[in-house]
């Protein structure tokens, strides 16, 4: 076992090239990550992620509203431009994919294509029917999701078929839509609890072989979906859970590149997020994913949480504009009449609120020491500290300094908010108060003790001087 002797240095290691705090924290590997498959030793290079177009697409207006009561025109209207500016004009949200059979779903789909903008790029969504195509070609999409079933719960179980009638009949709905100038993205349904040798590859294989003499933006996409939740991230599982040796065997045994694999995934397990991110290294350039995680059962991917991540991946936001998520929650609770939990990842009232003293004291002295990272440059929703009796003067002090936007010397120190300190702790020694103290009561004691102070406040709010 090594021995390692305490290092005495002048100034703190913040370790910035890791966390920088301007952006989100830097996801970096140290050495290619090595995976058995039929007793061989295969190598991923992780690192591949900084070289490949990795990007999000997003099924918020597909598999998102089978979760919840549908949009509204005009509200898929305004969450699809918000889209588009959070992606930014790099397209990291790449696509949006529709359904096509209501007279809304259609009307939803030419009021996005008339916007004109680059991205998302919008792509439908049919069962595997020849007569779904037309609903494609109508409305003048070049490319759409066709759902393909493939594990035997669903082949014999819910459509009575055998192996070989399904593989004949997607087939036959592929080539139609080729002879359409449609372009597949075959959805493998309940991938993670298929026979992927007996079926899986053995379809996956076909379709490569149809693509074979089509230029690049007309060959099948392959979207690996992961329907149950079942995926595992773990190295060295078996299959047909393992992720990477899914990823792999579309790769190395079906010749699908990179740029036309993508990952659908579901969150029955708490996988959903950590499976989609094992896809983007592994080798799926696609992660498909939903504002807020919604969709059917316990939800999908979140829109949000990928392109964080994608962010730590990349150690770039590439021309995103993550404030938009910020904007996202303010239409959603105010427009659409969705709450979200308050501790929920970047959108929740309080994910960055500390109720803790101690904690209050280090956000008081460096910022950065618990919060996240620069959540108010690129969230725009500062670090916060909710009052209670666990806060500490320290918590006081931060709540009292941001609400009157005092910076550097100029903000209070902590025995002169000791009066509202002691006023907080009153309200739970003698008066039996069980709930925090509200922002209201708060800014009303701000103005008895420091009546200069919030009047200047007031009037920089209202533009008055």
């Amino acid at each position: 076992m090594a021995e390692y002797e305490l290092q005495d240095v002048s100034d703190p290691n913040l370790m910035e090239d890791i966390f920088p705090y301007t952006r989100p924290p830097a996801i970096r590997f140290e050495a290619p990550i090595k995976e058995t498959i039929e007793g061989k030793e295969v190598v991923f290079d992780p690192e591949d992620v900084l070289t490949r177009d990795i990007h999000v697409t997003d099924t918020s207006f597909r598999d998102g509203q089978q979760a919840r009561p549908p949009y509204t025109v005009e509200q898929i209207k305004r969450i699809f431009r918000m889209f588009s500016r959070l992606g930014g004009k790099n397209g990291v949200v790449r696509q949006a994919e529709f359904f096509l059979y209501s007279k809304k779903d259609r009307r939803a789909v030419e009021e996005c294509l008339a916007m004109g903008l680059p991205y998302p790029q919008i792509t439908g969504w049919i069962r595997a029917r020849v007569g779904d195509l037309r609903l494609v070609k109508e409305i003048g999409l070049k490319e759409t999701g066709i759902l393909t079933s493939c594990s035997d719960y669903h082949i014999f179980l819910k459509q009575k078929q055998t192996r070989p009638e399904a593989l004949a009949g997607y087939l036959r709905v592929v080539e139609a839509a080729l002879d359409f100038g449609i372009r597949p993205r075959c959805h493998l349904e309940d991938v993670t609890r298929a026979d992927i040798k007996g079926f899986v590859l053995p379809f996956v294989q076909r379709l490569e072989r149809l693509s074979e003499k089509l230029p690049e933006q007309q060959k099948v996409k392959i979207r690996l979906c992961d329907t149950m939740g079942f995926g595992l991230s773990f190295p060295n599982v078996a299959e047909p859970r393992s992720i990477p040796k899914l990823i792999w065997r579309m790769r190395e045994e079906c010749g699908i590149p990179s740029h036309r694999l993508e990952w659908h995934g579901h969150n029955d397990f708490h996988k959903v997020h950590i499976n989609g991110a094992t896809a983007w290294v592994y080798g799926a350039d696609a992660l498909n994913a939903t504002i807020f995680g919604f969709g059917e059962r316990t939800g999908n991917p979140p829109l949000e949480g990928a392109l964080i991540e994608y962010a730590g991946l990349k150690g770039s936001l590439d021309g995103m504009d993550l404030r938009v998520i910020t904007d996202l929650v303010r239409y959603f609770q105010s427009e659409v009449g969705v709450e979200i939990p308050s501790n929920y990842p970047f959108t929740g009232r309080d994910f960055n609120t500390t109720r803790a003293g101690i904690h209050a004291k280090g956000l008081r002295k460096h910022e950065e020491i618990y919060n996240i990272f620069d959540t108010g440059t690129l969230l725009g929703r500062p670090s916060k500290v909710a009052i209670t009796d666990k806060s500490g003067t320290d918590g006081v002090a931060l709540w009292v300094n941001n609400f009157l936007g005092l910076k550097g010397s100029k903000r209070l120190t902590l025995t002169r908010v000791a009066k509202i300190q002691r006023w907080v702790m009153n309200q739970y020694e003698k008066e039996g108060r069980l709930t925090a103290i509200s922002p209201e009561e708060l800014e009303k004691q701000v103005k008895i003790h420091f009546p200069d102070l919030y009047e200047s406040r007031t009037k920089k709010e209202t533009g008055r001087y």
